[in-house]
């Protein structure tokens, strides 16, 4: 049997432990989240959502240990600073692969508060996945394009409005928020085509985190820069199934927010856009030269 043959076994293999975990543990979720939806007690459906959390945190621990058990240990985690799973957090992480979902979640799962990311409301409609992250909170936001907004005026700060509401659900108990902060995944292609400033990286956009910090700044006091880098490129979901590349490597830094970034409104302070951006920026160059020095290693 050839080394192809046999990565592909272990991928079918790992696709079919992945897809069966998800059917299963999707309806369990979802019948939690009718529950929770016909029964309008918000303390009720607090304790309905903290159920939903453990299963979804269950559903993430069997993927990841499968994972590890088909293919080894290939994801590399430097020393993680001091967590709790008591506090929120904001994650910012820069963006290669499809990969470097399941991969954080592997990292952080049961370390910190559950991770929810913002999702565009098309993904609602993907099978099986797109009715978890509903039950479970998941943000979806609908983006109006310029041209719908010229027709339809009304609808200018409905999308904001939504992501606020959407933010105000995370304060009833901690919570982990994800944001790639560069909106797509990095390639050379769209780094030139950006005129990006950094090797590795894609130009940050601030919005998301300025929402965050201006509807949940009574509660999110830290945030979790991630870097992900991989060997020998970043993967696609099939390699990654099938193991197909050597090393996912990990570094956390936890950092403190500031406080004058926190209870602004991003949407009208217009200072404050500007700060919060000379902030990530000065985030992105200290993420840029990580990358930088891991990629220039003579072993790589």
């Amino acid at each position: 049997m050839n080394l192809e043959m046999v990565k592909n076994l272990k991928g079918l293999l790992s696709a079919i432990i992945l897809i069966v975990n998800t059917i299963v543990m999707v309806t369990i979720l979802l019948v939690f989240a009718v529950i929770k939806l016909v029964i309008p007690i918000e303390s009720f459906r607090v304790f309905i959502s903290k159920i939903l959390v453990v299963l979804a945190e269950f559903w993430i621990a069997v993927n990841a240990n499968a994972f590890r058990w088909v293919h080894g240990d290939k994801i590399k985690v430097e020393p993680l600073p001091e967590l709790s799973r008591d506090e929120w957090y904001l994650v910012v992480a820069n963006h290669q692969s499809v990969t470097d979902i399941p991969i954080l979640q592997a990292v952080f799962n049961k370390r910190i508060p559950f991770l929810k990311f913002f999702l565009k409301q098309e993904l609602i409609w993907v099978p099986l996945l797109g009715l978890a992250w509903w039950a479970l909170d998941f943000p979806f936001m609908k983006r109006y394009s310029r041209e719908t907004l010229e027709k339809k005026p009304h609808l200018k700060g409905k999308d904001i409005e939504a992501t606020r509401k959407s933010c105000e659900q995370f304060k009833y108990f901690p919570t982990s928020i994800i944001n790639f902060v560069e909106g797509t995944r990095f390639t050379p292609k769209k780094q030139q085509r950006q005129d990006s400033p950094y090797q590795h990286l894609l130009k940050p956009k601030a919005g998301g985190v300025g929402f965050v910090f201006g509807a949940m700044g009574e509660q999110v006091k830290t945030l979790l820069l991630v870097t992900v880098a991989y060997q020998p490129k970043p993967p696609s979901m099939w390699q990654y199934l099938s193991g197909d590349f050597k090393k996912a490597h990990v570094v956390v830094e936890k950092i403190a927010i500031p406080d004058a970034l926190l209870h602004k409104n991003y949407m009208t302070d217009v200072k404050f856009k500007q700060e919060l951006f000379n902030w990530l920026q000065q985030l992105w160059y200290k993420q840029d030269s990580k990358l930088t020095e891991y990629y220039g290693k003579s072993d790589i």
